[in-house]
């Protein structure tokens, strides 16, 4: 996120060649390096370990998200001339990159689930949605309004940005690549993935009432109607609606032209991916709909359109080498706030609520909401456990900051910024070893693009 301020005397900076060239550890240095220069570098790093990174660490308990945002504090950290990617300062800058991201994950998601939607193969996700993910907003708003002290519009909006689970970040506990299989997804990795790919714009409704309720105060009667018939009936009608029409669209397109030149499935070509995703959602943004939620049933109705078609493996590979890249850029951006400042305003009440949120909340409430659902107590136990929160929750926070202010905003974000770091760890540290430890009890290996295994890697099993 650019920023036209200086980093102080920590370094120096003139103009040459229209750029601004610092010195990036020391007012004593000699050798200036422009930044367009390092960031071109920083990038080549990023993009190479984008690549490397998931097969260096497979089967390590230690995440790709964890490195990069531990690269990001690093590099902020020895470049203090570098421009704070502050959130708070920059939230309409912050609001658009993570909106890309989310989108792009949710396609990744949408396409790689086999299982067809149904009430009974579903069960575990609805339970999720209608259950865990109310509770939870309605845990953590009360947490931030009696125990830090928030307002109560600033409470509820911390609630509803970290109650979604995370469609960037959650890659460890998700399916793999699309397989055709729809008996052939354990339990934890489907239902992750698919309440991934649907809480996202479900949350959208209870961000808005925080929006309402910050610019009407305790007014509520004067917007809770408006609110139920816009915010909830009327966009999640038409997100529904625009992501199945616009999936429907291009998967008659994709596999049933009649002109061979327009069968694009024919022609294997991955980008055609992005094409679908901004389509949807563009147009259902346009027509006053939740775009996450359009992308997200676009993919599955692209899926259910031939469902066991080779291009979906095109597809899916093109859309996640391009999210894993978005996630090094958000992850590295997200470092760079820490150490910029971003975590200044916590207090011990603040990191004894993150932990409470990753380690209490969202466990707790997702374990109540599927108990008599579909598989194994142990199973069970890692879908509540693995609820990551991450960039999704930064868009929310962003977006409503753009729309209106929040008493306390800077608290909101701290707390957010803290528990996404203490998801990205924890979790990043305990997913492998656990989701191993479920397939050996399943007597079952990972499948291929799960692990940092691909479509073509020997080792990569059936199952998924």
């Amino acid at each position: 996120m650019p920023s036209g301020g200086s980093a102080g005397n920590a370094g120096d900076s003139d103009t040459t060649r229209g750029g601004t060239r610092c010195t990036l550890l020391s007012s004593d240095r000699t050798d200036p390096v422009d930044l367009l220069d390092l960031t071109y570098a920083l990038v080549g790093v990023g993009a190479l370990l984008a690549a490397l990174l998931p097969r260096l660490l497979a089967n390590r308990p230690l995440s790709m998200p964890i490195v990069f945002l531990a690269l990001g504090m690093a590099v902020f950290a020895l470049a203090p001339a570098l421009p704070s990617p502050d959130p708070i300062r920059y939230p309409e800058a912050a609001e658009r990159l993570t909106e890309i991201g989310v989108i792009i994950a949710l396609m990744g998601a949408g396409l790689k689930l086999d299982r067809k939607i149904g009430w009974k193969s579903w069960s575990s996700t609805w339970r999720l949605l209608a259950l865990a993910m109310p509770l939870t907003i309605a845990a953590t708003a009360v947490l931030g309004w009696w125990w830090l002290g928030l307002a109560p519009a600033a409470a509820l909006l911390l609630g509803s940005a970290l109650a979604p689970t995370d469609p960037v970040l959650a890659a460890d506990v998700q399916v793999g690549e699309p397989g055709g299989d729809e008996d052939g997804e354990d339990e934890v990795r489907f239902a992750l993935t698919s309440e991934a790919g649907l809480n996202d714009a479900l949350a959208f409704p209870f961000v808005y009432a925080a929006i309402h309720l910050a610019a009407a105060g305790a007014d509520v009667g004067s917007w809770i109607g408006d609110w139920v018939l816009s915010d909830v009936l009327v966009k999640l009608s038409v997100g529904v609606l625009g992501g199945v029409l616009v999936g429907r669209l291009l998967g008659f397109l994709f596999f049933r032209a009649r002109s061979e030149k327009l069968q694009l499935a024919a022609h294997a070509e991955g980008f055609v991916a992005l094409a679908a995703t901004f389509l949807a959602y563009g147009i259902t943004e346009v027509a006053g709909g939740y775009g996450f939620l359009a992308v997200f049933l676009c993919a599955r109705s692209i899926r259910a359109s031939e469902r066991g078609h080779e291009y979906h493996q095109v597809l899916h590979d093109f859309v996640e080498q391009i999210e894993r890249l978005l996630t090094v850029l958000l992850l590295v951006l997200f470092g760079g706030a820490i150490v910029r400042g971003l975590l200044g305003p916590l207090t011990w009440q603040t990191v004894l609520l993150a932990v409470a949120v990753v380690v209490v909340v969202r466990p707790l409430t997702a374990w109540l909401s599927l108990r008599g659902g579909p598989g194994s107590e142990r199973e069970k136990f890692a879908i509540a456990a693995f609820g990551i929160r991450g960039i999704g929750s930064f868009y929310y926070l962003a977006y409503a900051s753009a729309e209106v202010g929040f008493a306390g905003i800077e608290q909101v974000w701290a707390a957010a910024g803290l528990i996404v770091v203490v998801s990205v760890v924890v979790h990043g540290v305990a997913a492998t070893p656990v989701m191993r430890r479920l397939d050996r009890a399943r007597g079952t290996r990972p499948a291929a693009g799960i692990d940092g295994t691909g479509s073509g890697d020997p080792a990569a099993a059936p199952t998924r």
